[in-house]
Order: C-alpha cells, then structure tokens, then sequence
C-alpha cells in the first residue's frame, strides 16, 4: 500500500511498464486516477459435460497420462478422428 494516498500515478510509456509498475504498488491506491473501462462480455457455452462410465474413464485417464495430456484434449481429438472417419 502506497504511503502517501496523494501519490501520483506515473505517466508510463507503454503497457508492460503498467503492469511492472502495479507488481510492486497496490491498485487501489491509485484507484480515483484510473479511467473507467466500459466493455461487453458476450457468455458462450462451447463445452459440454457427457457422461462415461467409471471404468472407461479410468481407462481414458490411464491413455491421457501415456500420451501426457489432458483427459478432455484426448477425448476430444478421439472424437474428431471417429467423426472424420465416419463421413
């Protein structure tokens, strides 16, 4: 936490020295001299949860951890490879 409240916010020349500069000083700080930001969140959903059997999915994380990746990336490309071949 900046010492003096009245402390001013630096002009800097680029973004990463913003960011360098708020790793070793407390935002809040500064929070008065901060422009207001005014953004649009669009929500998506793009993953689906499936259900598998227990003994699948131990066999799934056996496979993931031989290929060293995640479950979802190797279920993933499985399923797009079964898909391509089936068209």
């Amino acid at each position: 936490m900046a010492e003096n409240k009245s402390d001013r916010l630096p002009q800097l020349q680029s973004q990463q020295a913003l960011v360098e500069f708020f790793d070793t000083h407390d935002m809040g700080d500064y929070e008065d001299q901060l422009p207001e930001a005014d953004f649009e969140v669009e929500v998506r959903r793009d993953r689906y949860l499936v259900s598998v059997d227990g003994q699948l999915m131990n066999q799934l994380l056996e496979a993931a951890k031989g290929q060293q990746v995640s479950v979802e990336l190797l279920v993933d490309a499985w399923l797009k490879e079964k898909l391509l071949k089936a068209s």
